[in-house]
Protein backbone atom coordinates (compact mmCIF):
# COMPACT_ATOMS: atom_id res chain seq x y z
CA UNK A 1 0.00 0.00 0.00
CA UNK A 2 1.21 3.41 -0.96
CA UNK A 3 -0.09 6.24 0.32
CA UNK A 4 0.24 9.76 -1.42
CA UNK A 5 0.30 13.25 -0.18
CA UNK A 6 -0.99 16.72 -2.04
CA UNK A 7 1.73 18.80 -1.44
CA UNK A 8 5.49 18.80 -0.28
CA UNK A 9 5.28 22.10 1.44
CA UNK A 10 2.21 20.98 3.72
CA UNK A 11 5.16 18.91 5.44
CA UNK A 12 8.68 20.74 4.48
CA UNK A 13 7.63 23.75 7.21
CA UNK A 14 8.39 21.48 10.55
CA UNK A 15 12.18 21.54 9.82
CA UNK A 16 12.27 18.30 12.42
CA UNK A 17 9.99 16.08 10.58
CA UNK A 18 11.95 13.28 9.94
CA UNK A 19 11.44 12.02 6.21
CA UNK A 20 11.45 8.33 7.16
CA UNK A 21 10.23 5.56 3.97
CA UNK A 22 9.80 9.24 2.02
CA UNK A 23 10.29 9.08 -1.28
CA UNK A 24 10.06 12.24 -4.20
CA UNK A 25 8.82 12.40 -7.58
CA UNK A 26 11.54 14.26 -10.04
CA UNK A 27 8.92 17.68 -10.27
CA UNK A 28 9.14 17.03 -6.08
CA UNK A 29 5.54 18.20 -6.40
CA UNK A 30 3.93 15.36 -4.58
CA UNK A 31 5.23 12.71 -1.69
CA UNK A 32 4.86 8.49 -1.88
CA UNK A 33 5.03 7.63 1.19
CA UNK A 34 5.56 3.75 1.88
CA UNK A 35 3.57 3.45 5.00
CA UNK A 36 2.33 -0.16 4.72
CA UNK A 37 3.02 -1.19 8.50
CA UNK A 38 2.01 1.64 10.26
CA UNK A 39 -1.34 2.36 8.11
CA UNK A 40 -2.73 -1.55 8.35
CA UNK A 41 -1.50 -2.11 12.23
CA UNK A 42 -3.75 1.32 12.61
CA UNK A 43 -6.81 -0.04 10.74
CA UNK A 44 -6.49 -3.74 12.68
CA UNK A 45 -6.31 -1.79 16.05
CA UNK A 46 -3.20 -3.90 17.15
CA UNK A 47 -2.76 -2.78 20.74
CA UNK A 48 0.74 -4.16 21.01
CA UNK A 49 2.26 -1.97 17.56
CA UNK A 50 5.56 -0.85 17.68
CA UNK A 51 5.77 3.15 18.84
CA UNK A 52 6.99 4.22 15.26
CA UNK A 53 3.69 2.37 13.96
CA UNK A 54 1.53 5.55 13.89
CA UNK A 55 1.95 8.27 11.13
CA UNK A 56 4.07 10.69 11.76
CA UNK A 57 1.55 13.74 13.65
CA UNK A 58 2.60 15.59 10.27
CA UNK A 59 1.09 13.13 8.09
CA UNK A 60 -2.38 12.75 10.33
CA UNK A 61 -5.32 12.75 8.26
CA UNK A 62 -3.32 13.77 5.01
CA UNK A 63 -3.84 10.13 3.55
CA UNK A 64 -5.19 10.71 -0.32
CA UNK A 65 -5.32 7.30 -1.57
CA UNK A 66 -5.77 3.98 0.07
CA UNK A 67 -5.98 -0.02 -1.68
CA UNK A 68 -7.67 -2.35 1.17
CA UNK A 69 -8.21 -4.59 -1.59
CA UNK A 70 -8.66 -8.22 -0.69
CA UNK A 71 -8.03 -7.67 2.66
CA UNK A 72 -11.21 -10.35 4.04
CA UNK A 73 -12.99 -7.46 5.25
CA UNK A 74 -16.54 -7.88 6.40
CA UNK A 75 -16.91 -4.44 7.28
CA UNK A 76 -15.41 -1.05 6.43
CA UNK A 77 -12.86 -0.52 9.65
CA UNK A 78 -13.77 2.33 11.58
CA UNK A 79 -10.07 3.99 11.18
CA UNK A 80 -10.69 4.05 7.24
CA UNK A 81 -13.64 6.03 8.06
CA UNK A 82 -11.62 8.62 9.66
CA UNK A 83 -9.62 9.90 7.17
CA UNK A 84 -10.90 13.04 6.30
CA UNK A 85 -9.01 14.01 3.06
CA UNK A 86 -9.17 10.47 1.55
CA UNK A 87 -9.80 10.87 -1.98
CA UNK A 88 -9.49 7.66 -3.26
CA UNK A 89 -10.77 4.18 -1.27
CA UNK A 90 -10.31 0.15 -2.90
CA UNK A 91 -12.02 -1.62 -0.76
CA UNK A 92 -12.87 -4.01 -3.76
CA UNK A 93 -12.77 -8.12 -3.17
CA UNK A 94 -13.74 -7.88 0.11
CA UNK A 95 -16.49 -9.56 2.13
CA UNK A 96 -18.24 -6.32 3.16
CA UNK A 97 -22.31 -6.40 3.47
CA UNK A 98 -23.29 -2.77 4.61
CA UNK A 99 -22.06 0.84 3.93
CA UNK A 100 -22.38 2.76 7.26
CA UNK A 101 -23.72 5.59 7.80
CA UNK A 102 -20.26 6.89 8.55
CA UNK A 103 -19.33 7.00 4.71
CA UNK A 104 -20.24 10.60 4.99
CA UNK A 105 -17.36 11.58 6.74
CA UNK A 106 -14.90 11.13 3.49
CA UNK A 107 -16.18 14.36 2.17
CA UNK A 108 -13.54 14.47 -0.59
CA UNK A 109 -13.65 11.18 -1.92
CA UNK A 110 -13.41 11.47 -5.24
CA UNK A 111 -12.91 7.54 -6.36
CA UNK A 112 -14.75 4.58 -4.21
CA UNK A 113 -14.66 0.79 -5.51
CA UNK A 114 -16.81 -1.47 -3.59
CA UNK A 115 -16.87 -3.84 -6.69
CA UNK A 116 -17.42 -8.12 -5.74
CA UNK A 117 -18.17 -7.47 -2.08
CA UNK A 118 -21.82 -8.73 -0.46
CA UNK A 119 -23.48 -5.65 -0.38
CA UNK A 120 -27.23 -5.48 -0.85
CA UNK A 121 -28.22 -1.93 0.47
CA UNK A 122 -26.68 1.32 -0.45
CA UNK A 123 -27.12 3.78 2.41
CA UNK A 124 -28.76 7.40 2.19
CA UNK A 125 -25.77 9.03 3.74
CA UNK A 126 -23.83 7.80 0.32
CA UNK A 127 -25.51 10.55 -1.54
CA UNK A 128 -23.97 12.88 0.51
CA UNK A 129 -20.66 12.60 -1.37
CA UNK A 130 -20.95 15.06 -3.82
CA UNK A 131 -17.29 14.75 -4.76
CA UNK A 132 -17.73 11.67 -5.36
CA UNK A 133 -16.64 11.40 -9.22
CA UNK A 134 -16.12 7.31 -9.81
CA UNK A 135 -18.11 4.57 -8.25
CA UNK A 136 -18.17 0.99 -9.02
CA UNK A 137 -20.63 -1.45 -7.11
CA UNK A 138 -20.09 -3.95 -9.95
CA UNK A 139 -20.67 -8.11 -8.32
CA UNK A 140 -22.58 -7.05 -5.65
CA UNK A 141 -26.41 -8.46 -4.40
CA UNK A 142 -27.44 -4.85 -5.11
CA UNK A 143 -31.54 -4.00 -4.10
CA UNK A 144 -32.74 -2.08 -7.22
CA UNK A 145 -34.43 0.41 -4.53
CA UNK A 146 -31.35 1.19 -3.13
CA UNK A 147 -29.84 2.87 -6.60
CA UNK A 148 -32.08 5.59 -6.57
CA UNK A 149 -29.45 6.94 -3.53
CA UNK A 150 -26.85 6.52 -6.29
CA UNK A 151 -28.66 9.61 -8.48
CA UNK A 152 -28.25 11.74 -5.69
CA UNK A 153 -24.06 11.65 -6.53
CA UNK A 154 -24.58 13.89 -8.80
CA UNK A 155 -21.09 15.21 -9.93
CA UNK A 156 -20.63 11.31 -10.57
CA UNK A 157 -18.47 11.00 -14.07
CA UNK A 158 -18.30 7.35 -13.81
CA UNK A 159 -20.67 4.04 -12.69
CA UNK A 160 -20.21 0.53 -13.07
CA UNK A 161 -23.33 -1.65 -12.13
CA UNK A 162 -21.31 -4.84 -13.88
CA UNK A 163 -23.14 -7.83 -12.48
CA UNK A 164 -25.85 -6.49 -10.27
CA UNK A 165 -28.55 -8.87 -11.30
CA UNK A 166 -30.21 -5.37 -13.09
CA UNK A 167 -33.42 -6.44 -15.04
CA UNK A 168 -33.93 -2.58 -15.65
CA UNK A 169 -31.98 0.69 -15.25
CA UNK A 170 -33.14 2.85 -12.84
CA UNK A 171 -34.88 6.13 -14.36
CA UNK A 172 -33.36 8.22 -11.50
CA UNK A 173 -30.12 7.44 -12.68
CA UNK A 174 -30.62 8.76 -16.14
CA UNK A 175 -32.51 11.72 -14.74
CA UNK A 176 -29.50 13.27 -12.10
CA UNK A 177 -26.64 12.35 -13.15
CA UNK A 178 -26.25 14.40 -16.12
CA UNK A 179 -22.01 14.62 -15.50
CA UNK A 180 -22.34 10.86 -16.37
CA UNK A 181 -18.76 10.03 -19.43
CA UNK A 182 -18.94 6.52 -18.06
CA UNK A 183 -21.87 3.57 -17.98
CA UNK A 184 -20.83 0.16 -17.19
CA UNK A 185 -24.21 -2.23 -17.14
CA UNK A 186 -22.50 -5.44 -18.58
CA UNK A 187 -23.63 -9.17 -17.84
CA UNK A 188 -26.95 -8.28 -16.15
CA UNK A 189 -30.84 -8.86 -17.60
CA UNK A 190 -31.92 -5.58 -19.37
CA UNK A 191 -33.94 -5.86 -21.84
CA UNK A 192 -34.13 -2.17 -23.11
CA UNK A 193 -33.05 1.22 -21.92
CA UNK A 194 -36.00 3.61 -20.41
CA UNK A 195 -35.94 7.15 -22.73
CA UNK A 196 -34.36 8.86 -19.90
CA UNK A 197 -31.22 7.60 -21.33
CA UNK A 198 -31.83 10.48 -23.64
CA UNK A 199 -30.58 13.07 -20.88
CA UNK A 200 -26.98 11.82 -20.29
CA UNK A 201 -25.90 14.18 -22.98
CA UNK A 202 -22.18 14.04 -21.47
CA UNK A 203 -21.92 10.02 -22.05
CA UNK A 204 -19.30 8.83 -23.75
CA UNK A 205 -18.89 5.24 -23.20
CA UNK A 206 -21.52 2.69 -22.50
CA UNK A 207 -21.19 -1.13 -21.68
CA UNK A 208 -24.10 -3.09 -22.25
CA UNK A 209 -22.31 -6.32 -23.19
CA UNK A 210 -24.32 -9.97 -22.15
CA UNK A 211 -27.46 -8.39 -21.67
CA UNK A 212 -31.49 -9.26 -23.31
CA UNK A 213 -31.47 -6.46 -25.86
CA UNK A 214 -33.36 -7.64 -28.57
CA UNK A 215 -33.46 -4.41 -30.52
CA UNK A 216 -30.63 -1.74 -30.52
CA UNK A 217 -31.36 1.01 -28.15
CA UNK A 218 -32.81 3.71 -30.25
CA UNK A 219 -31.62 6.15 -27.35
CA UNK A 220 -28.03 5.98 -27.41
CA UNK A 221 -28.43 7.25 -31.18
CA UNK A 222 -29.41 10.90 -29.27
CA UNK A 223 -26.18 10.82 -27.30
CA UNK A 224 -24.15 13.00 -29.72
CA UNK A 225 -20.75 12.83 -27.22
CA UNK A 226 -20.72 8.59 -27.60
CA UNK A 227 -17.22 7.48 -28.26
CA UNK A 228 -17.08 3.52 -27.13
CA UNK A 229 -20.16 1.02 -27.48
CA UNK A 230 -20.53 -2.16 -26.43
CA UNK A 231 -23.43 -4.74 -27.03
CA UNK A 232 -21.43 -7.54 -27.76
CA UNK A 233 -23.83 -10.99 -26.21
CA UNK A 234 -27.27 -9.76 -26.73
CA UNK A 235 -30.04 -10.97 -29.34
CA UNK A 236 -29.47 -7.84 -31.79
CA UNK A 237 -31.39 -8.74 -35.22
CA UNK A 238 -29.97 -5.14 -37.18
CA UNK A 239 -28.43 -2.21 -36.28
CA UNK A 240 -30.42 1.65 -37.01
CA UNK A 241 -29.67 4.14 -40.02
CA UNK A 242 -29.58 6.36 -36.94
CA UNK A 243 -26.33 5.24 -35.61
CA UNK A 244 -24.54 7.15 -38.58
CA UNK A 245 -25.49 10.54 -36.75
CA UNK A 246 -22.70 8.89 -34.03
CA UNK A 247 -20.08 11.25 -35.26
CA UNK A 248 -17.69 11.35 -32.17
CA UNK A 249 -18.03 6.70 -32.11
CA UNK A 250 -14.43 5.58 -32.06
CA UNK A 251 -15.88 1.75 -31.01
CA UNK A 252 -18.56 -0.02 -31.62
CA UNK A 253 -18.80 -3.78 -30.53
CA UNK A 254 -21.53 -6.22 -32.06
CA UNK A 255 -20.06 -9.62 -31.40
CA UNK A 256 -22.38 -12.36 -30.65
CA UNK A 257 -25.44 -11.00 -32.20
CA UNK A 258 -27.59 -12.12 -35.28
CA UNK A 259 -26.85 -9.42 -37.14
CA UNK A 260 -27.50 -9.95 -40.93
CA UNK A 261 -26.49 -6.70 -42.66
CA UNK A 262 -24.48 -3.89 -41.67
CA UNK A 263 -26.27 -0.32 -42.46
CA UNK A 264 -24.47 1.71 -45.34
CA UNK A 265 -24.71 4.82 -42.64
CA UNK A 266 -21.95 3.35 -40.16
CA UNK A 267 -19.72 4.90 -43.00
CA UNK A 268 -20.63 8.32 -41.80
CA UNK A 269 -19.30 7.55 -38.84
CA UNK A 270 -15.87 8.33 -39.78
CA UNK A 271 -13.68 8.40 -36.72
CA UNK A 272 -14.87 4.98 -36.35
CA UNK A 273 -11.55 2.83 -35.35
CA UNK A 274 -12.81 -0.36 -34.04
CA UNK A 275 -15.58 -2.38 -35.17
CA UNK A 276 -16.42 -6.30 -33.69
CA UNK A 277 -18.68 -7.34 -35.98
CA UNK A 278 -17.86 -10.97 -35.20
CA UNK A 279 -19.89 -14.50 -34.93
CA UNK A 280 -23.15 -12.60 -36.58
CA UNK A 281 -25.15 -13.69 -39.41
CA UNK A 282 -22.99 -11.16 -42.47
CA UNK A 283 -22.59 -12.90 -45.29
CA UNK A 284 -21.44 -9.62 -47.62
CA UNK A 285 -19.64 -6.43 -46.36
CA UNK A 286 -20.75 -3.05 -47.51
CA UNK A 287 -18.37 -1.51 -49.94
CA UNK A 288 -19.14 1.63 -47.87
CA UNK A 289 -16.85 0.87 -45.36
CA UNK A 290 -13.84 1.65 -47.12
CA UNK A 291 -15.01 5.46 -46.59
CA UNK A 292 -13.67 4.32 -42.33
CA UNK A 293 -10.60 6.04 -43.43
CA UNK A 294 -9.50 5.39 -40.20
CA UNK A 295 -10.52 2.08 -39.06
CA UNK A 296 -7.38 0.03 -37.64
CA UNK A 297 -9.30 -2.66 -35.76
CA UNK A 298 -11.95 -4.93 -37.27
CA UNK A 299 -13.21 -8.61 -36.52
CA UNK A 300 -15.36 -10.28 -38.87
CA UNK A 301 -14.86 -14.28 -37.29
CA UNK A 302 -17.88 -16.62 -37.34
CA UNK A 303 -19.80 -15.26 -40.06
CA UNK A 304 -20.09 -17.12 -42.94
CA UNK A 305 -18.23 -14.92 -45.68
CA UNK A 306 -17.30 -17.72 -48.09
CA UNK A 307 -14.86 -15.40 -49.31
CA UNK A 308 -12.70 -12.86 -48.55
CA UNK A 309 -14.30 -9.64 -48.92
CA UNK A 310 -11.64 -7.44 -51.73
CA UNK A 311 -13.44 -4.41 -50.19
CA UNK A 312 -11.48 -4.46 -47.73
CA UNK A 313 -8.02 -4.42 -49.14
CA UNK A 314 -9.21 -0.49 -49.52
CA UNK A 315 -8.99 -0.11 -46.06
CA UNK A 316 -5.36 0.88 -46.23
CA UNK A 317 -5.05 2.02 -42.38
CA UNK A 318 -5.80 -1.27 -41.08
CA UNK A 319 -3.48 -2.86 -38.89
CA UNK A 320 -5.45 -5.62 -37.13
CA UNK A 321 -7.89 -8.26 -39.16
CA UNK A 322 -9.79 -11.36 -37.61
CA UNK A 323 -11.86 -13.15 -40.28
CA UNK A 324 -11.39 -16.35 -38.37
CA UNK A 325 -13.89 -19.67 -39.63
CA UNK A 326 -15.45 -17.27 -42.31
CA UNK A 327 -15.23 -20.37 -45.37
CA UNK A 328 -12.27 -18.46 -46.92
CA UNK A 329 -10.53 -20.81 -49.37
CA UNK A 330 -8.34 -18.24 -51.03
CA UNK A 331 -7.19 -14.51 -50.36
CA UNK A 332 -6.55 -11.86 -53.16
CA UNK A 333 -3.49 -10.39 -54.94
CA UNK A 334 -4.92 -6.54 -53.42
CA UNK A 335 -4.24 -8.03 -50.15
CA UNK A 336 -0.86 -6.26 -50.09
CA UNK A 337 -2.73 -3.09 -49.67
CA UNK A 338 -2.96 -3.13 -45.98
CA UNK A 339 1.19 -2.78 -45.89
CA UNK A 340 0.34 -1.76 -41.91
CA UNK A 341 -1.66 -4.59 -41.04
CA UNK A 342 0.08 -6.19 -38.05
CA UNK A 343 -2.37 -9.21 -36.43
CA UNK A 344 -4.19 -11.31 -38.85
CA UNK A 345 -6.54 -14.06 -38.13
CA UNK A 346 -7.44 -16.27 -40.60
CA UNK A 347 -7.56 -19.70 -38.91
CA UNK A 348 -10.45 -22.14 -39.12
CA UNK A 349 -10.84 -21.44 -42.61
CA UNK A 350 -10.20 -23.88 -45.97
CA UNK A 351 -6.80 -22.68 -47.06
CA UNK A 352 -4.56 -25.58 -48.44
CA UNK A 353 -1.33 -22.94 -48.73
CA UNK A 354 0.27 -20.15 -47.58
CA UNK A 355 -0.63 -17.60 -50.25
CA UNK A 356 2.30 -16.04 -51.59
CA UNK A 357 0.44 -12.55 -50.89
CA UNK A 358 0.93 -12.60 -46.67
CA UNK A 359 4.44 -12.61 -47.01
CA UNK A 360 4.18 -9.42 -48.58
CA UNK A 361 3.01 -7.80 -45.50
CA UNK A 362 6.14 -6.55 -44.19
CA UNK A 363 4.94 -5.54 -41.01
CA UNK A 364 2.87 -8.64 -40.30
CA UNK A 365 3.64 -9.36 -36.43
CA UNK A 366 0.78 -11.63 -35.32
CA UNK A 367 -0.23 -14.93 -37.52
CA UNK A 368 -2.76 -17.19 -37.25
CA UNK A 369 -3.68 -20.42 -39.82
CA UNK A 370 -4.66 -22.61 -36.98
CA UNK A 371 -6.73 -25.55 -38.33
CA UNK A 372 -7.59 -24.92 -42.18
CA UNK A 373 -5.77 -27.67 -44.51
CA UNK A 374 -2.10 -26.78 -45.47
CA UNK A 375 0.30 -28.72 -46.09
CA UNK A 376 3.47 -26.79 -46.99
CA UNK A 377 5.02 -23.51 -46.59
CA UNK A 378 6.72 -21.23 -48.77
CA UNK A 379 10.31 -20.04 -48.27
CA UNK A 380 8.85 -16.81 -48.93
CA UNK A 381 8.04 -16.87 -45.02
CA UNK A 382 10.94 -15.62 -44.28
CA UNK A 383 10.44 -11.79 -45.66
CA UNK A 384 8.21 -11.28 -42.49
CA UNK A 385 10.98 -10.17 -40.95
CA UNK A 386 8.48 -8.67 -37.70
CA UNK A 387 6.52 -12.16 -36.88
CA UNK A 388 6.71 -13.09 -33.35
CA UNK A 389 3.93 -15.29 -33.53
CA UNK A 390 2.91 -17.90 -35.71
CA UNK A 391 -0.51 -20.31 -35.24
CA UNK A 392 0.06 -23.35 -37.30
CA UNK A 393 -1.97 -26.10 -35.23
CA UNK A 394 -4.35 -28.49 -37.12
CA UNK A 395 -3.01 -28.43 -40.44
CA UNK A 396 -1.96 -31.55 -43.04
CA UNK A 397 1.84 -31.11 -42.85
CA UNK A 398 3.96 -34.21 -44.03
CA UNK A 399 7.07 -33.32 -42.07
CA UNK A 400 7.85 -30.57 -40.13
CA UNK A 401 8.11 -27.54 -42.12
CA UNK A 402 11.79 -26.47 -42.29
CA UNK A 403 11.22 -22.95 -43.64
CA UNK A 404 9.73 -22.06 -39.81
CA UNK A 405 13.19 -21.97 -38.48
CA UNK A 406 14.05 -18.97 -41.28
CA UNK A 407 12.02 -16.77 -39.07
CA UNK A 408 14.72 -15.23 -36.84
CA UNK A 409 12.07 -12.72 -34.97
CA UNK A 410 9.32 -16.08 -34.25
CA UNK A 411 8.56 -15.55 -30.46
CA UNK A 412 5.75 -18.35 -29.57
CA UNK A 413 5.07 -21.23 -32.49
CA UNK A 414 2.09 -23.55 -32.40
CA UNK A 415 2.40 -26.37 -34.05
CA UNK A 416 0.14 -28.95 -32.12
CA UNK A 417 -1.78 -31.04 -34.25
CA UNK A 418 -4.80 -31.51 -32.31
CA UNK A 419 -7.43 -32.24 -35.41
CA UNK A 420 -4.44 -31.84 -38.35
CA UNK A 421 -1.87 -34.74 -39.48
CA UNK A 422 0.48 -35.47 -36.33
CA UNK A 423 4.49 -34.29 -36.88
CA UNK A 424 6.92 -37.51 -36.38
CA UNK A 425 9.89 -35.61 -35.41
CA UNK A 426 11.16 -32.17 -34.52
CA UNK A 427 13.67 -30.49 -36.86
CA UNK A 428 17.03 -30.14 -35.37
CA UNK A 429 17.03 -26.35 -37.41
CA UNK A 430 14.33 -25.40 -34.14
CA UNK A 431 17.86 -23.79 -32.61
CA UNK A 432 17.93 -21.36 -35.29
CA UNK A 433 14.74 -19.62 -33.67
CA UNK A 434 17.09 -18.05 -31.04
CA UNK A 435 14.61 -15.64 -29.79
CA UNK A 436 11.86 -18.44 -29.62
CA UNK A 437 10.08 -17.74 -26.19
CA UNK A 438 6.84 -20.78 -26.48
CA UNK A 439 6.90 -23.77 -28.26
CA UNK A 440 3.61 -25.65 -28.38
CA UNK A 441 4.28 -29.04 -30.67
CA UNK A 442 1.33 -31.25 -28.38
CA UNK A 443 -0.74 -33.49 -29.46
CA UNK A 444 1.57 -35.25 -32.24
CA UNK A 445 3.72 -38.24 -32.38
CA UNK A 446 6.97 -37.23 -31.13
CA UNK A 447 9.62 -39.54 -29.86
CA UNK A 448 12.09 -37.51 -28.66
CA UNK A 449 13.29 -33.78 -28.95
CA UNK A 450 16.55 -32.49 -30.64
CA UNK A 451 19.49 -33.13 -28.54
CA UNK A 452 20.51 -29.24 -29.68
CA UNK A 453 17.27 -27.62 -27.87
CA UNK A 454 19.83 -26.77 -25.49
CA UNK A 455 20.53 -23.74 -28.06
CA UNK A 456 16.85 -22.28 -26.89
CA UNK A 457 17.92 -19.86 -24.55
CA UNK A 458 14.71 -18.05 -24.13
CA UNK A 459 12.36 -20.15 -23.88
CA UNK A 460 9.53 -19.69 -20.91
CA UNK A 461 7.22 -22.52 -22.20
CA UNK A 462 7.53 -25.32 -23.95
CA UNK A 463 4.43 -28.20 -24.38
CA UNK A 464 4.99 -31.32 -25.41
CA UNK A 465 1.77 -33.26 -23.98
CA UNK A 466 -0.18 -36.20 -25.57
CA UNK A 467 3.25 -37.53 -27.91
CA UNK A 468 5.43 -40.85 -27.44
CA UNK A 469 8.11 -39.60 -26.01
CA UNK A 470 10.38 -42.20 -24.07
CA UNK A 471 13.05 -40.13 -22.88
CA UNK A 472 14.33 -36.40 -22.46
CA UNK A 473 17.32 -34.98 -24.11
CA UNK A 474 20.08 -33.95 -21.35
CA UNK A 475 20.25 -30.60 -23.15
CA UNK A 476 16.94 -29.25 -21.72
CA UNK A 477 18.46 -28.98 -18.34
CA UNK A 478 20.26 -26.55 -20.05
CA UNK A 479 17.09 -23.86 -20.46
CA UNK A 480 17.50 -21.46 -18.16
CA UNK A 481 14.41 -19.03 -18.69
CA UNK A 482 12.31 -21.77 -19.00
CA UNK A 483 8.99 -21.53 -16.59
CA UNK A 484 6.68 -24.25 -17.97
CA UNK A 485 7.84 -27.79 -19.07
CA UNK A 486 4.13 -29.33 -19.89
CA UNK A 487 4.93 -33.39 -20.43
CA UNK A 488 1.80 -35.22 -19.77
CA UNK A 489 0.26 -38.55 -21.85
CA UNK A 490 4.09 -39.33 -23.13
CA UNK A 491 6.16 -42.66 -22.11
CA UNK A 492 8.44 -41.46 -19.80
CA UNK A 493 9.94 -43.52 -17.08
CA UNK A 494 13.03 -41.40 -15.88
CA UNK A 495 14.04 -37.81 -15.72
CA UNK A 496 17.26 -36.34 -16.42
CA UNK A 497 19.32 -36.03 -13.15
CA UNK A 498 20.14 -32.24 -13.23
CA UNK A 499 16.41 -31.41 -14.14
CA UNK A 500 16.68 -29.75 -10.92
CA UNK A 501 19.07 -27.07 -11.68
CA UNK A 502 16.63 -25.06 -13.88
CA UNK A 503 16.49 -21.98 -12.14
CA UNK A 504 13.16 -20.45 -12.93
CA UNK A 505 11.11 -23.49 -13.55
CA UNK A 506 7.62 -23.23 -11.74
CA UNK A 507 5.46 -26.01 -12.82
CA UNK A 508 6.33 -29.17 -14.29
CA UNK A 509 3.57 -31.73 -15.66
CA UNK A 510 3.90 -35.20 -15.60
CA UNK A 511 1.06 -36.89 -15.50
CA UNK A 512 -0.22 -40.10 -17.74
CA UNK A 513 3.36 -41.11 -17.60
CA UNK A 514 4.74 -44.51 -16.72
CA UNK A 515 7.64 -43.43 -14.22
CA UNK A 516 9.46 -45.10 -12.05
CA UNK A 517 12.54 -43.23 -11.28
CA UNK A 518 11.08 -40.66 -9.63
CA UNK A 519 8.06 -42.94 -9.16
CA UNK A 520 4.59 -42.01 -10.74
CA UNK A 521 3.24 -41.87 -6.77
CA UNK A 522 6.56 -39.24 -6.02
CA UNK A 523 5.45 -37.30 -9.43
CA UNK A 524 1.80 -36.73 -7.88
CA UNK A 525 3.40 -34.23 -5.21
CA UNK A 526 4.40 -31.95 -7.19
CA UNK A 527 8.01 -29.61 -8.00
CA UNK A 528 9.92 -29.20 -5.31
CA UNK A 529 9.18 -33.37 -4.13
CA UNK A 530 10.71 -34.47 -7.89
CA UNK A 531 13.62 -32.03 -7.22
CA UNK A 532 14.16 -33.15 -3.68
CA UNK A 533 14.26 -36.87 -5.50
CA UNK A 534 16.70 -35.51 -7.84
CA UNK A 535 19.31 -34.31 -5.81
CA UNK A 536 19.09 -36.73 -3.24
CA UNK A 537 19.92 -39.53 -6.51
CA UNK A 538 22.42 -37.54 -7.55
CA UNK A 539 24.15 -36.71 -4.01
CA UNK A 540 23.48 -41.07 -3.77
CA UNK A 541 25.54 -41.46 -7.20
CA UNK A 542 28.31 -39.34 -6.46
CA UNK A 543 28.56 -41.21 -2.98
CA UNK A 544 28.73 -44.83 -4.85
CA UNK A 545 31.00 -43.32 -7.01
CA UNK A 546 33.56 -42.33 -4.01
CA UNK A 547 32.84 -45.53 -2.77
CA UNK A 548 33.45 -47.72 -5.65
CA UNK A 549 37.05 -45.65 -6.21
CA UNK A 550 38.29 -46.65 -2.43
CA UNK A 551 37.10 -50.15 -2.74
CA UNK A 552 38.99 -50.38 -6.00
CA UNK A 553 42.25 -48.64 -4.57
CA UNK A 554 41.49 -51.02 -1.64
CA UNK A 555 41.39 -54.16 -3.52
CA UNK A 556 44.64 -52.99 -6.10
CA UNK A 557 46.87 -52.25 -2.87
CA UNK A 558 45.61 -55.43 -0.88
CA UNK A 559 46.05 -57.66 -4.22
CA UNK A 560 42.48 -59.64 -3.67
CA UNK A 561 40.19 -61.07 -5.81
CA UNK A 562 40.59 -60.05 -10.18
CA UNK A 563 43.49 -57.43 -8.82
CA UNK A 564 45.90 -60.28 -7.57
CA UNK A 565 47.54 -60.56 -10.76
CA UNK A 566 48.14 -57.13 -10.09
CA UNK A 567 50.25 -58.10 -6.57
CA UNK A 568 51.90 -60.82 -8.57
CA UNK A 569 53.23 -58.67 -11.05
CA UNK A 570 54.23 -56.08 -9.17
CA UNK A 571 56.51 -58.50 -6.88
CA UNK A 572 57.97 -59.90 -10.17
CA UNK A 573 58.66 -56.42 -10.99
CA UNK A 574 60.60 -55.57 -8.09
CA UNK A 575 63.00 -58.85 -8.35
CA UNK A 576 63.70 -58.46 -11.61
CA UNK A 577 64.66 -54.84 -10.54
CA UNK A 578 66.77 -56.01 -8.41
CA UNK A 579 68.62 -58.48 -10.61
CA UNK A 580 69.13 -56.35 -13.03
CA UNK A 581 71.21 -54.39 -10.43
CA UNK A 582 73.57 -56.77 -9.59
CA UNK A 583 74.20 -58.18 -12.72
CA UNK A 584 74.68 -54.33 -13.65
CA UNK A 585 77.49 -54.09 -11.12
CA UNK A 586 79.11 -57.73 -12.43
CA UNK A 587 79.12 -56.68 -16.26
CA UNK A 588 80.76 -53.30 -14.97
CA UNK A 589 83.66 -54.90 -13.27
CA UNK A 590 84.57 -57.50 -15.60
CA UNK A 591 85.08 -54.50 -17.97
CA UNK A 592 87.18 -52.79 -15.94
CA UNK A 593 88.84 -55.92 -15.45
CA UNK A 594 89.47 -56.77 -19.22
CA UNK A 595 90.48 -53.42 -19.98
CA UNK A 596 93.25 -53.59 -17.32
Amino acid sequence: MTVHLASYSQVKKDASFKMLGVRFSNSVMSVALDTNKQVLEAIQNKQDSEPNAELPKQLQLRVLFMDSAQKEYTEIPAPILDLEALEELHLDNNRIEVIPKEICHLRNIKVLYLNNNNITHVCEELGELQNLQRLDLSFNPLEYDSLNIVSKVQHLRELRLYSANLEELPVAICNSLQCLELLGLSNNHLMSLPEETVKLVQLKEIYLQNNKLENFPMELCLLPNLEIIDLERNALKAIPAEIGSLSKLLKLFLGFNSISVIPKSLSRCTKLSALDASNNCLQNIIPHLRKLTELNELALSGNELGEFPSKLCKLSSLSVLYLKNTAIKMLPSDLSNLSYIRVLDLSQNLLTEIPPVICTLKQLEILSLDDNHISLIIPEIKELTQLNYLGLTGNRFTGFPEEICLLESLERLYIGQDQGTRLAHLSENICMLKNLKELYIENNNLECLPSNISCLQNLIILDCRNNLLKQLPEGICSLQALQKLLLQNNRLSVLPDKLDLLPKLELLALEGNPMTDPPAELCSLGRLAIWHFLQERRRKNALAVKIQAWWRGLMVRKGLGPFQFLLRSGKKGKKSKKATKTKGKGQKGGSKGKKK
